[in-house]
Formats: C-alpha cells, sequence, structure tokens
C-alpha cells in the first residue's frame, strides 16, 4: 500500500497542487483547509507524513506542530514546514516547534518530492524498528511467562513428589491429566503386579520403644526402601505405618512388571540387611517380609476434593497383603502367576499351598531367594 500524505493548507489551490503533483506520484493524499482540520485528520487518517503550511488563520503551522510532537502517538510522525516566509527565522522557529524539514514557497516540484522519499524511508525504517522492539517485548514477556510457569512447576513437582508418586506428580504437573479421554485417575482396570512389605517384630518394638526412636526407625526404612521403589519405576500406594504397597505398570506402563517387582523385592532384602545390623547395635529386633501378587484391579483417584490418594482396589491387592502377612523373616513370597513369569531368572523353592485369609482355596506360593547366577552376571 503506498504512503499517505496529509496537505494541511488554508489556500486550496496550493492544496490542489501539491495534491495533484503526489497523487501523481502514487501516494495517497488527504487535505485539510486549517490547523485545527489538520490535527484532527492526522488523528483520523494517521498520515505516514504532514506538509504543514505556516501561516493560517485559524491556528497557524507552528501551533499545529507542537501539538502533532506533544501526542505520543504521533511524535515521531514526519513534518514538513511549507512557507514563503523568511527561510532562515522560519527554520529556526520551525526546529523548535518539531518539524523535520522545510520547503519554501513556490514549490519545486523535485526538491518537494526528493524530501518526501527521504522522510518516508526514515519513517519506515523507525516503524521497522518499533515493530521490532514490540516484537522483542512480546518475546521478553512470553519467556518471563515461560520461566514463572517453570519455577512455579518445579515448586509444584517437588510439593507433589512429597506426597505422590514421581509419576503421578508428572502427569499432574504436566497436565496430561486433565480433560484426557486417558486420563489414568480416572477409575479403570489395568493388570499390575502389587507388591506389599512390612516389619516383623515392630508391635512388640513399638511397645517398649519411645515414639521418637519408633520415628527414627520408619525414617531410615522409609528412606531406604523409598529409594528402591523410585529406582524401580514402582507406584507407591499408601504407607501404612511399617507397611507399604507399591504397584507396577500404572500409571505408567512397563513392559515386565513382575520381573521388576521381584528384582525391587529382591535388593531390598539385601539392603534391608545393612539396617537389621545397624539396628541390632541399638537393641532393635526387627526383619522384613515381602509378598507379590499379579492380577487385574481398579485404580484410580480415593478421597475427597481436598485430599485424593491414587488407588488400587481388587483381590490382587488382598492376595499380596495376605502372602506378605505369611512370609516370615527375610522371605518374599510370590504367587504362582508371578513365579511363572519370573522362574527363568530367580532361584526360588515351594512355600506350599497357604491357607490365607479371605481366600476359600489354599494358594500355591513361593519363596523368592535370589536372582540365578547368570543373571546377576549379566546385571
Amino acid at each position: 500500500m503506498s504512503a499517505k500524505i496529509l496537505v494541511v493548507d488554508d489556500t486550496p489551490m496550493n492544496v490542489k497542487m501539491l495534491a495533484d503533483v503526489l497523487t501523481f506520484k502514487g501516494y495517497q493524499v488527504v487535505t485539510a483547509g486549517g490547523g485545527k482540520e489538520g490535527l484532527a485528520k492526522v488523528e483520523s487518517e494517521q498520515p505516514d507524513i504532514v506538509l504543514l503550511d505556516v501561516m493560517m488563520p485559524d491556528l497557524d503551522g507552528y501551533s499545529v506542530c507542537r501539538a502533532i510532537r506533544a501526542n505520543p502517538a504521533t511524535a515521531i510522525l514526519p513534518v514538513v514546514m511549507v512557507t514563503a516566509l523568511d527561510p532562515t527565522q522560519e527554520r529556526v522557529k520551525g526546529l523548535e516547534a518539531g518539524a523535520d524539514d522545510f520547503l519554501s514557497k513556490p514549490i519545486n516540484q523535485a526538491e518537494l518530492l526528493a524530501r518526501v522519499r527521504s522522510l518516508l524511508r526514515i519513517k519506515e525504517f523507525h516503524d521497522q524498528v518499533q515493530a521490532q522492539a514490540r516484537e522483542l517485548a512480546d518475546w521478553n514477556r512470553r519467556l518471563e511467562q515461560r520461566v514463572a510457569d517453570g519455577v512455579r512447576e518445579i515448586e509444584q513437582m517437588g510439593r507433589l513428589k512429597r506426597f505422590l508418586s514421581p509419576q503421578i506428580a508428572d502427569l499432574i504437573v504436566s497436565g496430561t491429566l486433565s480433560g484426557s479421554a486417558d486420563d489414568p485417575l480416572k477409575s479403570h482396570r489395568r493388570e499390575i503386579t502389587v507388591v506389599f512389605l512390612d516389619l516383623r517384630g515392630f508391635t512388640a518394638f513399638t511397645e517398649t520403644a519411645d515414639p521418637e526412636e519408633v520415628m527414627g526407625v520408619l525414617h531410615e526404612y522409609h528412606n531406604e526402601m523409598g529409594r528402591l521403589i523410585m529406582a524401580h519405576n514402582g507406584t507407591i500406594e499408601h504407607f501404612a505405618g511399617d507397611g507399604i504397597m507399591i504397584f507396577f505398570n500404572d500409571p505408567v506402563v512397563i513392559e515386565h512388571p513382575a520381573r521388576e517387582a521381584v528384582n525391587m523385592a529382591i535388593q531390598m532384602q539385601a539392603d534391608f540387611a545393612g539396617l537389621t545390623r545397624a539396628w541390632k547395635k541399638r537393641g532393635y529386633d526387627l526383619h522384613m517380609g515381602i509378598g507379590i501378587a499379579q492380577g487385574y484391579a481398579t485404580l484410580g483417584t480415593i478421597g475427597f476434593e481436598d485430599r485424593h490418594d491414587y488407588g488400587a482396589i481388587g483381590s490382587v491387592c488382598n492376595l499380596a497383603s495376605r502372602l506378605c502377612g505369611d512370609a516370615k523373616a527375610g522371605q518374599i513370597l510370590v504367587s504362582q502367576k508371578v513365579f511363572g513369569l519370573v522362574e527363568e531368572l530367580v532361584t526360588a523353592e515351594p512355600a506350599g499351598e497357604l491357607s490365607l485369609k479371605g481366600f476359600h482355596k489354599p494358594v500355591p506360593a513361593f519363596n523368592v531367594t535370589g536372582l540365578k547366577q547368570e543373571r546377576k552376571e549379566k546385571g
């Protein structure tokens, strides 16, 4: 689109002459017959340059130029003063009023067009700089917003991970859960591997130990087991005193959840031996039993508006819990299904058919004692 030029002059013949020359050269021309009308046209037409006569009856060119410069929206609008008076005196007054250039009457067309082109180039460069400044400011705002969002996300993640497993915290913070058809917090069914563990001798220990000692033991125990749970991509369902429930394959799908669960349990018993030795020096006789089962469960959020937990419900949870309850100190009791999935990887011995509370028929179980030698060498 061609540049728009405003011609302000109270002499119609001068207006027509300037308009004809500029229109012939392809410029858009708007006109005003006086200073006040000129100021109104500056606001309504938003020209790219103003050719402004000095001597006008209602408002002279100097006053119009000062008004243009006083308005932040037009402070850099190119203004050319057109005068038939003494050029030297008028130039000083015009510069003081804020004019960019001057033309003497009678107008030389070549000079007129040259000055117009020169000022339009300057304005174009200024407009580009202004556009780039606005774009840069917009980028800065967006960058600041992203940084602020990132800081909030990190802070939110840190708070959530104190109460939720990292997998759930990641999904919440990333927004994956919001309005998704596959929202894992909504009730759904999936096959999972469930691990229960708790301490042997804990009840007797709490009867004689001070509360501070009990909390200290739980802190050491949870720290050690929690580190292994995170390392093996387990989801913590809940802590209940010395009891911990973990499941695998939800909300993050794992290719071999039973293998991951059993590997974790073996490492847990190995690392727990170090805790046992340290506690014995303090007079604490504590050991750990673990139960593992695999099957389908219903998973999702449990709770109320201000507090939710992520839980699993199903007979597989009960089976893992009962196996844990039946496990002796240092044992890892697994269901027949779990054993079938890890048999090639572990050493184990039959634990017989167990009569477990809540199950009408005896449940076959196996005691996993470690990884097979070739598996250890590969690891």
